[in-house]
């Protein structure tokens, strides 16, 4: 049996390399420009997997996703378009694709449940991105309504780790504000953080996502997206105490609220999660975090940025 794992260069591809080694393909940029049907067709061919953990994909924070909305779109849909099509002509038994909670309604009801994953407009802050990802769970239950195909959906909380973006405008708010602390305390400047501080985010650790991935490979088909969540709400505020602590910065914390915070609050329902996998430790954020500023500190400045 082959697995392919699309977009094996991101966060999630990272920690999988760590778990599994043997009967996969980890494809890259490099292998195919998934935005181009003929290409993504080529590499299924080539590759030939039975299965496919699909992880490609353009993602961004708050910076990125108001300057590309329109990119956003686009290139995701086609990403996703093209893969899934990809994986049915070639006969993949099974395929594991990510969302991610930010493509759920602005406004409630909470905690977010799959059920309500179209019942209202996404955030404006992320809707390009947010519209063409809701497709993916469209075409997955499409395709498992007419040909009757394996397609499950993930939906991680904001995942964070090891060999993430550390982009300081387009990347996510942990890596962003990791790389943002690192140069203040280098320039022995001020660190100036986005927002209010006061909105609330579940965090989830790259390594723990990718466990569950390769469980859900092996064991979950259910037509309803699973959450991946440990369920525990963090304010950007108490996240950046860590990350400092972490950095050992000692310097001055202005939060610029001219910058905007995005959604207050998404809080999710890890119910489902729990019912099939009860005895699951996710890691704690502050030891994540850690594990997280050690990589940066030690493959500085050949990180992605």
């Amino acid at each position: 049996m082959t697995i392919l794992v699309t977009g094996s260069d991101g966060l999630v591809g990272s920690a999988l390399r760590e778990l599994i080694s043997e009967n996969v393909y980890f494809a890259t940029r490099k292998d195919a420009d998934l935005t181009n049907y003929q290409e993504t067709e080529s590499l299924f061919n080539r590759i030939k997997p039975e299965k496919v953990i699909h992880l490609a994909a353009l993602v961004g924070g708050i910076g990125g996703n108001l300057m590309h909305s329109g990119e956003y779109f686009r290139d995701n849909l086609q990403i996703n378009i093209n893969t899934l099509e990809a994986a049915r002509k070639t006969n993949v038994s099974k395929l594991v694709s990510f969302m991610s909670t930010c493509v759920f309604p602005n406004e409630g009801p909470y905690p977010l449940t799959p059920e309500t994953l179209h019942l209202g407009q996404p955030h404006p802050s992320n809707f390009g991105y947010a519209y063409a990802k809701r497709m993916l769970e469209v075409q997955s239950r499409a395709y498992r309504a007419q040909w009757g195909l394996d397609y499950v959906v993930a939906i991680p909380t904001n995942i964070f780790g090891p060999r993430d973006n550390f982009n300081l405008i387009e990347g996510h708010v942990v890596p962003a504000l990791i790389h943002k602390t690192y140069l203040a305390k280098k320039e022995k400047t001020n660190l100036t953080v986005w927002g209010s501080g006061k909105p609330l985010r579940e965090f989830v650790f790259s390594k723990d996502v990718a466990k569950i991935t390769l469980w859900m490979l092996n064991n979950y088909s259910d037509s309803e997206p699973l959450i991946l969540t440990s369920g525990t709400e963090t304010s950007i505020r108490d996240l950046v105490e860590c990350v400092v602590r972490e950095m050992d910065f000692s310097g001055e914390i202005n939060f610029d609220k001219t910058k905007p915070d995005g959604q207050f609050r998404k809080p999710s329902s890890n119910e489902a999660l729990l019912e099939r996998l009860p005895n699951f430790s996710f890691t704690k954020l502050s030891d994540g975090v850690k594990e997280t500023v050690e990589w940066f500190n030690g493959n500085y400045p050949s990180i992605r940025k």
